[in-house]
């Protein structure tokens, strides 16, 4: 048995022990660690096949952006561990029931690419041109339609997320970039004409002040 074996088993391990944990942890934040935990540990199986664009994008996007996000979100919102796992042991049975039925349609379609040869060998340019390149070119050549397709319809999702969730308060304020924009002069400043205003001088108001104090004594 090598090193990579082993570590394989390892990886592996920990991978399911931290999958589990993360339906049976007490608390949610504790729940979204655990699931950190077994994404990394996921990245580390990618990087023993020398899926090292897939490692690094699941570090990258899953790890460092929306697990980031959740935990944001769970902390904000303060979750009731106890109402949410409400009942988790009555259902446990069904779901079980459940995963193990999932588990053996996923075998049956997966053991036929066990059963396969050995993948051959890359040719030499193909080993100078490295896994992610080779990647790329594939995607865009290859699955260039299909990519596009998925890029529709992420810009689908995000629009029918944001017109949704869109709600137009009363109390709210903000800015119409059009009329900012057709704005003119006359509606921004007003010209206003008034009587001038005499003010009197320091010298006769100081007399008027001395002949009262005179006029006192």
């Amino acid at each position: 048995m090598d090193i990579t074996t082993v570590l394989f088993y390892l990886f592996s391990a920990v991978l399911l022990g931290s999958a589990f944990r993360v339906i049976t942890a007490p608390s949610t934040v504790h729940s979204a660690l655990f699931l950190i935990l077994a994404f990394f540990n996921a990245a580390c199986i990618w990087m023993l096949l020398k899926a090292e664009f897939l490692a690094i994008t699941l570090v990258l996007v899953y790890i460092g952006a929306v697990m980031v996000l959740f935990l944001f979100v769970v902390m904000m919102l303060d979750i009731n561990g106890d109402q949410v796992r409400e009942g988790f042991w009555k259902h446990l049975p069904l779901g079980g029931l459940v995963g193990a039925f999932a588990a053996l349609e996923m075998a049956a379609v997966l053991m036929g690419g066990f059963r396969l040869n050995a993948a051959p060998e890359p040719s030499a340019a193909a080993l100078q041109l490295g896994n992610t390149k080779m990647l790329g070119i594939a995607i865009y050549t290859q699955y260039l339609y299909a990519l596009e397709i998925a890029a529709v319809l992420l810009v689908l999702a995000i629009i029918s997320a944001i017109a949704l969730t869109l709600r137009k308060r009363k109390d709210a304020r903000g800015q119409n970039p059009s009329e900012q924009v057709k704005v003119k002069k006359a509606d921004r400043l007003r010209i206003v004409k008034m009587a001038p205003t005499i003010e009197l001088a320091a010298a006769p108001a100081a007399e008027a002040v001395a002949e009262n104090n005179k006029g006192a004594a």
